[in-house]
Parts: structure tokens; C-alpha cells; sequence
């Protein structure tokens, strides 16, 4: 069962982030790419649209890989696709967080990294031990 919910919760995240992008919140640092959006609601700076990486990686390219991994029978040994999902959600999310603006009441907590990346790498953590757990001994096709 969860990893059936891991299976499709990137779509979840994925119009979660567009709904993020919608109303301005979770933006990126300020920027001078071509591709900066900015927004109004918040200081008209031109920013890393943050959300829409996320959307993109953690929706639509999180949602493909698990998909594959599923084409494989990933799903005949339970566990296998949560601890992927955890792993690479944890990957984009790190990432993407070097282009987000940190939350202003914590700002960067350890070794300059956000909130986010320290959860992440936590969650990687456990993606990791859970996979080797579940795969442990298991032949998968």
C-alpha cells in the first residue's frame, strides 16, 4: 500500500508546486537568468522560479523513474519503491534548495545549508537503509 502512495505522490507535489509558484511562496534567490520570473507580491526582484524546478523534479521526473522502477516488478517486493522515492526526493529536494530563498525565521542552520537540505539528507539516509533492507537477498527481474 505506501508504495503505492509513493508512487503516485509526486503527482501531488507536483501541483502542490505550481500551486506554490500561483501564489508566490517558496521562491527562488534573486537571479539574473534568462528565465527569472519576478514577483510582484513580494519585491519585484527577478528570482529562480524554485518552484517550478521542483514541480519539475520532484513531480514529473520523480513520477518517471518510480513509473520505470515499477516496469521492473519494484513493486512485487514491498518497500523497494518508497525507499526510492524517499532517496530521490531527497536528491532533488537538496538541490533545488541551493536556488530556494530559506525561510526567514530559521534562515541556514548547518554548515550553511537550509532546513531542507538537512532533512533531505536525513531522508536519504533512510531511503538508503530501507532499500538495502528491503532489497537485501531479493531478486527483482
Amino acid at each position: 500500500y505506501m508504495d503505492v502512495v509513493a508512487l503516485v505522490a509526486p503527482i501531488g507535489i507536483f501541483f502542490g508546486r505550481i500551486a506554490n509558484f500561483i501564489n508566490s511562496e517558496l521562491y527562488g534567490v534573486a537571479t539574473n537568468v534568462n528565465w527569472a520570473v519576478i514577483f510582484v507580491q513580494v519585491d519585484n526582484l527577478p528570482r529562480h522560479p524554485s518552484q517550478i524546478y521542483e514541480a519539475l523534479l520532484e513531480g514529473i521526473i520523480l513520477f518517471l523513474i518510480l513509473i520505470y522502477f515499477r516496469s521492473k516488478n519494484f513493486l512485487d517486493k514491498p518497500g523497494l519503491i518508497s525507499s526510492l522515492f524517499l532517496i530521490f526526493y531527497s536528491i532533488f529536494r537538496f538541490c533545488v534548495e541551493f536556488f530556494r530563498t530559506p525561510d526567514d525565521h530559521i534562515g541556514y542552520i548547518f554548515l550553511n545549508l537550509t532546513i531542507g537540505q538537512v532533512i533531505s539528507l536525513i531522508f536519504l539516509l533512510l531511503g538508503i537503509i530501507l532499500f538495502y533492507f528491503k532489497n537485501e537477498n531479493c531478486k527483482i527481474n
